[in-house]
């Protein structure tokens, strides 16, 4: 290869580089925005002038780790919002009966925890209504609420998704990336800054509804230890501030009537 050609080959490598960064980032804003409304109504956020706060946990229930984080929210008298998996609910329903009995609240997070916008309508549809008879089968409960896997929803998702009656929730606080395992204290100062009147917060106490004991995987895999001690460290900071902890189904309520909409990007 000459070395005329060497300046064009890395300009051509860097342009396209450039561009797959800049459709990473579009495809981020145009499917998974969490305060994005472009593809229908999402609710995303509480009253703006209310010190209240919405506590969710999203992937579970996943033993002992969801028992765990239930046992710091008993002793606080914290009710949270779970969004289970269909196939974790089927493996532990009793995980789900005690979440109902300490008065927490149940939301619909599919069955498989696979991108709903690479599904059919036939599909998203069954994932659902799967997980929605796992939940009651688990709990004897209908639950109204959804969340989709990673955020990603198009209209598709959304026609389908209320039109089988669910609100859909999403989360003002950028999420704390507690996937990747940091030290809780990490976890918890990545939502704490975020935090403001009505938000709405997402922990996680499964991974994508993965079955460890089942299925024999590597236990750090649904490993959310961390998750447990952030919950405790956000519970009680929070509560020192002054913010009263809501389940998202009272949040929703209080919110009825309030006109603030967050801007795209989150708080």
């Amino acid at each position: 290869m000459s070395h005329r050609r060497l300046p064009r080959l890395l300009l051509r490598t860097v342009v396209g580089v450039v561009i797959l960064a800049l459709a990473i980032v579009g495809g981020y804003e145009l499917f998974e925005q969490p305060t994005s409304q472009i593809w229908g109504r999402t609710f995303v956020h509480g009253p703006p002038n209310q010190k209240v706060v919405a506590l969710t946990y999203d992937d579970g229930p996943n033993p002992p780790y969801t028992d765990r984080i239930l046992d710091v929210l008993e002793r606080e008298h914290v009710h949270a919002t779970f969004f289970v998996v269909g196939r974790a609910v089927a493996a532990y329903p009793w995980e789900v009966r005690r979440e109902v009995r300490d008065g927490d609240a149940i939301g619909n997070h599919t069955w498989g925890h696979h991108h709903l916008i690479m599904m059919t309508r036939a599909e998203i549809r069954r994932s659902l209504q799967r997980t929605a008879d796992a939940i009651y089968a688990a709990a004897g409960i209908h639950t109204h609420l959804m969340r989709p896997p990673f955020g990603a929803r198009d209209w598709l998702v959304l026609h389908v998704v209320h039109s089988m009656g669910y609100t859909v929730v999403m989360w003002s606080v950028p999420l704390a990336k507690d996937w990747e395992y940091p030290a809780a204290p990490v976890i918890a100062k990545r939502i704490l800054r975020y935090v403001g009147d009505g938000s709405i917060i997402v922990l996680h106490d499964g991974n994508r509804g993965r079955l460890c004991g089942p299925k024999h995987l590597n236990p750090h895999i649904c490993d959310r230890t961390q998750d447990i001690a952030a919950t405790r460290i956000i519970v009680g900071t929070l509560k020192r501030e002054g913010y009263r902890f809501v389940t998202v189904p009272e949040l929703i309520k209080l919110g009825k009537g309030a006109t603030h909409t967050p801007a795209p990007g989150g708080e």
